[in-house]
C-alpha cells in the first residue's frame, strides 16, 4: 500500500489540464510531476496504472470513515469507485476537455474492513462527444467484488 504523501495532493493547474491530454495528465500525476487530488488523502487511495480507457487504483479504508456501527461507511467505496469511473473517462479526453459526473451508481456487495487492501479498476463504456459512460469494480485481497458502479458523465471544454 502507498503512503499518500499529503504535500503531493493539490489541485492540478488549469494550464496542465488544457494541455495534456486525460491519459498525458494521470501518467504525470503517477510519477509525482503534478499532485493528486485531495481526495486521495481522505479515501487513502493511489492511482497505480492508466491507460486509455482504463485506470487502476489501490485504496484502503482508513479509520476516519468508520460509522456508528464500527463498519467502513458505504461512502468510501462510493468515493473510490467514482474516482475510478471519472478517471476512466478523463483517461479518453483530449487536452482541453474535462467531464462532470451526472449521474453515478453503486452498488455495495460486502463489507470492507479499515487497513485491508483493495483494487478499484474502472472502464470505459461508452465515449461519445458529449456524453461518457463507464464501469468500475472494487476487489479485495481474494479477488472478490466489494461493490461496482457505474456512471454517466457530460463532457465539456475548459
Amino acid at each position: 500500500m502507498h503512503t499518500i504523501d499529503t504535500n503531493l495532493l493539490a489541485p492540478i493547474p488549469i494550464d496542465h489540464l488544457r494541455t495534456l491530454s486525460g491519459v498525458e495528465l494521470f501518467k504525470r500525476v503517477i510519477a509525482g510531476d503534478l499532485p493528486a487530488p485531495q481526495v486521495c488523502g481522505v479515501a487513502n487511495e493511489w492511482m497505480l496504472e492508466i491507460e486509455e480507457g482504463r485506470a487502476l487504483w489501490e485504496a484502503s479504508p482508513p479509520a476516519n470513515f468508520v460509522n456508528p456501527m464500527g463498519g467502513v461507511h458505504g461512502g468510501w467505496a462510493m468515493t473510490v469507485l467514482d474516482t475510478a469511473l471519472g478517471c476512466a473517462v478523463h483517461s479518453v479526453l483530449p487536452a482541453g476537455t474535462g467531464y462532470t459526473t451526472m449521474e453515478v451508481k453503486t452498488n455495495l456487495t460486502r463489507a470492507p474492513k479499515v487497513g485491508e487492501r483493495y483494487l478499484c479498476e474502472g472502464k470505459i463504456l461508452t465515449a461519445g462527444r458529449r456524453t461518457a459512460t463507464a464501469e468500475a469494480k472494487l476487489f479485495d485481497a481474494q479477488d472478490r467484488i466489494v461493490a461496482f458502479g457505474t456512471t454517466t458523465c457530460l463532457i465539456l471544454e475548459f
